[in-house]
């Protein structure tokens, strides 16, 4: 297998384009959610992926493996999962009379966590400090994750049988949620079209190292954030808190959270500094599932989504400056 080269900075966004147009050969008529969860990883950023069984949400997690050439580990959550299973365990070597650590899966650069909320919240709360700490600790001992790490989660729908509600401590930790949905029928027919001769899956080539999207991740944080941008975030979760449908609204990670999603939007499109646009996309995917609306609100049929357009259209869009923005 041929392996990619490192690119140089200004031919970034071609190349996570390519990305995203190889991972669409696979997922057929998902560009918005390909390009989310890019984006995602451009963060180093959790995604959690909510859907209907079926729909591909696995399938996305394991293309993006592929493109970027980087160590791939996978975890089935079941109700009898231990953390251990997830984070590695230590064993006893009687002939050295010492432990040695035995890595679990999650000591991989991207990680596929299958059906998240099918596990206990004992085995869920295992992955809280490898999302927010890149990091495990077994046994009184610490080990630092690879670079990058990436967890995608996929969750099934509450309403399915053998499921676990997450705790909204680790659903703040997830950078957006996606939603896949259905294809159209067109879609349909094109997806059963490429299955016919092949999975598309098994012809991926890595476009990309894993060295280079760490490269990308350090620029995506030097991309220029205007104080009238951040006091536009600000004055979003400062409603959010006060809302009336709100019960729990977003919190200072979240805020933090949306402005790197909107870094990224920014760097995506070639630019060295955000616009109210690349907040506008990211919204949604970032803040939705953060927000615990109140049971009244939920009773009248209120979704987190319309919450959260509400409170983008209550705030005053600003004109950023350029100001200090890399040429």
């Amino acid at each position: 297998m041929s392996t990619p080269s490192i690119q140089p900075q200004d031919i970034a966004p071609e190349l996570l384009e390519r990305v995203i147009a190889r991972v669409g050969t696979v997922i057929v008529g998902k560009e918005t959610q390909i390009r989310l969860a890019v984006m995602s990883m451009l963060c180093g950023g959790h995604v959690l992926l909510e859907d209907m069984p079926g729909v591909g949400k696995t399938m996305l997690v394991r293309a993006l493996a592929a493109c970027l050439g980087a160590s791939f580990g996978r975890i089935q959550f079941t109700y009898d999962l231990m953390p251990a299973d997830v984070t590695g365990t230590s064993v006893y070597r009687q002939h050295t009379g010492t432990f040695e650590f035995r890595p679990g899966p999650i000591m991989s650069n991207l990680v596929l966590g299958d059906e998240l909320n099918r596990a206990s919240p004992r085995t869920q709360s295992a992955l809280l400090e490898a999302m927010e700490e890149g990091r495990v600790t077994v046994d009184g001992h610490t080990y630092p994750l690879p670079r990058p790490f990436l967890l995608l989660a996929t969750q099934n729908p509450l309403q399915f049988e053998g499921t676990y509600r997450l705790p909204e401590a680790q659903l703040d930790r997830f950078l957006m949620r996606i939603q896949l949905g259905y294809p159209e029928p067109q879609q349909e027919i094109e997806l059963l079209s490429r299955m016919q001769g092949g999975h598309p899956l098994e012809r991926l080539k890595p476009v990309m190292l894993a060295e280079e999207m760490v490269r990308m991740q350090r620029e995506v944080k030097g991309v220029f954030v205007d104080d009238s941008i951040k006091l536009m975030l600000v004055q979003a979760a400062d409603a959010s808190r006060r809302h009336a449908k709100v019960q729990l609204g977003i919190s200072p990670r979240g805020t933090l959270a949306w402005m790197q999603a909107s870094q990224a939007a920014a760097y995506m499109a070639g630019r060295s500094y955000v616009i109210p646009d690349d907040v506008k996309i990211t919204a949604v995917p970032v803040l939705a599932h953060r927000l615990l609306l109140s049971h009244e609100a939920v009773l009248a049929g209120t979704k987190n989504e319309d919450v959260v357009l509400e409170l983008l259209a209550a705030i005053t869009i600003p004109l950023a400056s350029r100001k200090g923005a890399k040429p």
